[in-house]
């Protein structure tokens, strides 16, 4: 296809499909024929779909940080302080600062797709220190570092590896749509902005059911961790059924959000909450089974 063409062609997919340019090339239009491009959700069907399903004036729950550990404080298994709370609660800096991972998450807590975020060190750290830290780097959250499953330590160990849970509430149920375990490669945040992949999950067995891809879709199918050498297809997440059950509890707190991406750690102890995104991403939900959902999601806005 020529660049003219080419250009032609975007431009054509993106008022016919709702997608973003990036879209044509993410999911890789140009190989696409004009059935199996309607079957993909793109950025502007997902912007529309979310703005039904997550009202505005519900959504801070999600998007707030602070907001979501107080609704979901007996399910996030970690404790946690604003900059305000360590100021005046001894108690509490100390617990954070001297917690068994000798390591806390810093976070402004609106930042979103894993900006804003920093895994701090805290041995022979003070509290006008942490203090000093935060407001040096406009944070406003400090969280207990959440020390992840042995099973999930030994396919990556350099960071949190969390679970992506996407939810769905319809007639009065919540319907569980999709699942992607995020992997880290050398990082330790696993977000794929940062050069992470994501694996399908079966959600039957909390089987990794297909290779790992990463946002940059000119690279290779990931089969063996790329540090570890960890088989990925086959994969067992352990306290599968805890999982869902967790989200499925948590989804029906917060029904007036309809859609929510949940984000799970699964510790030696079983799964707790990390957070919950009203703006799920359609990329990670797609991408890794190399197939379109619009059509099975957008059924839910009648």
């Amino acid at each position: 296809m020529g660049y003219i063409m080419l250009l032609s062609d975007m431009l054509y997919s993106s008022i016919r499909y709702n997608i973003a340019f990036i879209d044509y090339f993410d999911f890789k239009f140009f190989n696409l024929n004009k059935d199996q491009r309607s079957e993909y959700m793109g950025a502007g069907s997902q912007y529309e779909f979310q703005l039904k399903m997550n009202p505005k004036k519900y959504r801070r729950v999600l998007s707030n940080k602070i907001e979501f550990l107080k609704k979901f404080s007996d399910v996030s298994g970690r404790k946690w302080a604003t900059k305000e709370m360590l100021q005046t609660d001894d108690q509490l800096a100390s617990i954070l600062l001297n917690n068994h991972a000798g390591k806390i998450v810093l976070k402004n807590a609106n930042g979103q797709a894993g900006r804003q975020v920093e895994i701090f060190d805290t041995l022979n750290v003070t509290k006008p220190e942490l203090v000093k830290r935060m407001e040096e780097k406009k944070y406003t959250l400090a969280e207990e570092y959440v020390m992840q499953h042995d099973q999930l330590k030994l396919l990556s160990p350099s960071g949190l590896n969390t679970v992506r849970i996407v939810t769905q509430f319809y007639n009065n149920e919540i319907i569980i749509l999709a699942a992607r375990l995020r992997i880290t490669v050398n990082s330790q945040t696993d977000n794929l902005s940062t050069g992470n992949i994501a694996a399908h999950i079966d959600l039957a067995t909390g089987r990794i059911a297909g290779p790992g891809i990463y946002v940059d879709t000119t690279k290779p199918d990931v089969y063996k961790h790329p540090v570890t050498g960890v088989e990925l297809i086959g994969f067992q997440l352990p306290y599968w059924e805890e999982c869902k059950a967790l989200v499925t509890k948590a989804a029906m707190r917060v029904s007036e959000n309809r859609s929510i991406g949940w984000d799970v750690a699964i510790t030696n102890d079983g799964p707790v909450l990390i957070e919950g995104n009203h703006n799920w991403h359609y990329f990670i939900w797609q991408a890794p089974e190399k197939r379109g959902y619009k059509k099975s999601v957008l059924k839910y806005l009648s």
